[in-house]
């Protein structure tokens, strides 16, 4: 942490009815912009960051195999015990709540450095404003999504993508609404919201941010092939842009949940039902 102090931001001066106590320093929080650098190192090593590296990995296994790169597949959702429902149902809520633990980890340093949840958007206080423009996000992110999906599977630049491959439980379809809202949550809170807000106070250009950002969700997609990694730096650059214009993650969460409920859920029905979609 550093020594420095905030100035009362009305003035230099406080006004007689402040008394003293507004005459005393408040103290800045905000560490230093190398230790900043540190903290987003670590945060994403914890989290999106380890998962772009495995992607990569995972990349490099795709293009050195024999088969072509739509012959293979890519299981997004798989079962963690097959024929042992409970102890697979166990499993999913296990990886579910602590996906979340990253997420609580960047609301803690926020709050350390004097901010919140709120500094990103991440409240209720707009639930309208969060539901109508996220549900237009997902429309256009999630209808274009789908093209460069179709598109690049039929170029070979795309590997076969399986949303799930649970084995027809009870309780596939809770589990597939809750991955997507971790996706949703983990994603968009860590990429967007707080590394553009930590970024910027490391002293970047909100652009170049941005770009960072949408960088790394490209490449933690990229073990699903080249056409979803420019899928998704398409998809960063535009919740980067939202996020600059309104300083809300909220909305990305709703996107980015709705539209990977429609492709979890849905994928039960309509893959093998729809001629056009690859199977």
């Amino acid at each position: 942490m550093t020594d420095r102090t905030h100035r009362n931001p009305r003035g230099s001066e406080p006004s007689p009815a402040e008394g003293t106590h507004a005459a005393t320093a408040v103290p800045n929080l905000l560490p230093s912009r190398s230790v900043l650098r540190w903290e987003v190192l670590c945060v994403l090593a914890l989290s999106l960051g380890a998962a772009a590296v495995s992607a990569t990995i995972s990349f490099l296994g795709v293009l050195t195999a024999p088969e072509s790169m739509a012959d293979q597949t890519a299981s997004l959702i798989r079962s963690r015990a097959e024929d042992r429902p409970w102890l697979d149902l166990s499993f999913q809520l296990y990886a579910v709540a602590f996906a979340f633990a990253p997420v609580a980890l960047v609301v803690y340093l926020l709050h350390r450095s004097g901010e919140s949840a709120r500094t990103i958007g991440f409240d209720l206080r707009r639930p309208g404003f969060d539901t109508w423009s996220g549900a237009a996000l997902a429309a256009l992110i999630g209808a274009g999504g789908l093209v460069v999906y179709v598109v690049s599977w039929q170029l070979g630049l795309t590997r076969t993508i399986v949303p799930s491959t649970l084995d027809g439980n009870w309780w596939d379809s809770t589990i597939l609404v809750l991955q997507a809202l971790k996706n949703g949550v983990l994603e968009e809170v860590i990429v967007v919201g707080y590394l553009l807000h930590r970024l910027g106070q490391a002293g970047w250009s909100p652009w170049k941010a941005v770009l960072a950002s949408s960088v790394l969700r490209a490449f933690y997609h990229l073990y699903q092939g080249v056409g979803m990694f420019f899928g998704n730096l398409v998809m960063g650059l535009v919740f980067g842009w939202f996020y600059l214009r309104y300083g809300r993650v909220m909305p990305l969460v709703v996107a980015h949940t709705v539209i990977d409920v429609v492709a979890f859920v849905g994928a039960v029905y309509l893959i093998g039902r729809i001629d056009w979609l690859p199977v």
